[in-house]
C-alpha cells in the first residue's frame, strides 16, 4: 500500500524556508516501518540563519511587558485546544504511541502553557539592601536573549511547551531543534505559532544535532537549553 509522502519546511524569521543547503530528512511512521512525511535536513548555515532571524527579532521583543507576552502564550494554549485532535493524530503517528495515550497528553501542554503565561507576571526584582553607604543593591531578572533549545524525541510536543513557554514568557526569543525523529507535532505548533508571535521570536528548524550544534549556537550570543 501506497503512503502520502507529507513535504515540510523550517519555520524561520516568520517565513517558510526549505534547508539551506537542500536537504531533506525521511520521517518513519514506528508502527508501520513506513515514511509517511519529508523534512528539511539542517545544517550550521541553516542555524545561523535562524540565529540571525531571532537576533533581529529580540529588540522589539524585549520592549514587551510581561502581559503583552502572557497573552501571546496564552493564545498559544488556546491554539493547541482548538487543534488538539489533529495534534493527537500527528502525535501517534510520528511517535508510535497509541492515540489515547496522545490524546490524555494534549490537556498537559495547554496547562503548562498557561502556567509559564502566567509565571510572567509574577517575576520581581528585590531590593537586598544597603552594604555602602549611598547604595542599594538590587536583584533584576533579565531576559538571556537568544535561546537555542534541542528538544528529545519521547514526548515531542510536551518537550516542546516545556521548551519554549518559559522562555517566550521570559522575554528571549527562540531557535527550536526537535527530535530528527519526531519533528512534526512541533513544526504544527510552529504554524499555529506563526499566527501569535512577531516574526523571529519563535524558529523551528530539523535536523540532526551534531550538524545542528556546528552553528551560531555553540557562541556565546546563543544560551543553549537541553
Amino acid at each position: 500500500m501506497s503512503v502520502t509522502v507529507a513535504q515540510y519546511q523550517n519555520f524561520v524569521g516568520g517565513k517558510w524556508v526549505d534547508a539551506a543547503e537542500g536537504g531533506t530528512a525521511e520521517i518513519v511512521n514506528p508502527a508501520t516501518g513506513e515514511a509517511f512525511a519529508e523534512v528539511p535536513q539542517g545544517t550550521e548555515a541553516d542555524v545561523d540563519r535562524a540565529v540571525e532571524a531571532a537576533t533581529a527579532a529580540l529588540p522589539e521583543w524585549l520592549e514587551t511587558t510581561p502581559g503583552e507576552r502572557a497573552e501571546m502564550v496564552l493564545k498559544l494554549a488556546d491554539a493547541l485546544d482548538a487543534n488538539a485532535e489533529e495534534l493527537a493524530q500527528i502525535e501517534s503517528q510520528n511517535v508510535g504511541k497509541p492515540l489515547p495515550a496522545a490524546r490524555d497528553e494534549l490537556p498537559v501542554a495547554s496547562d503548562n502553557i498557561r502556567f509559564f503565561a502566567g509565571a510572567a507576571r509574577t517575576l520581581e526584582g528585590r531590593a537586598t539592601g544597603e552594604y555602602m553607604r549611598g547604595y542599594t543593591s538590587m536583584i533584576r531578572r533579565e531576559p538571556v536573549g537568544v535561546v537555542g533549545q534541542i528538544a528529545p524525541w519521547n514526548y515531542p510536543l510536551m518537550m516542546a511547551v516545556w521548551k519554549i513557554g518559559p522562555a517566550l514568557a521570559a522575554g528571549n526569543v527562540v531557535v527550536l531543534k526537535p527530535s530528527e525523529q519526531t519533528p512534526l507535532t512541533t513544526i504544527r505548533m510552529a504554524q499555529l505559532a506563526a499566527e501569535i508571535f512577531p516574526a523571529g521570536v519563535l524558529n523551528v528548524i530539523t535536523g540532526t544535532a551534531s550538524r545542528w550544534a556546528q552553528g551560531s549556537c555553540v557562541t556565546p550570543t546563543c544560551a543553549w537549553c537541553r
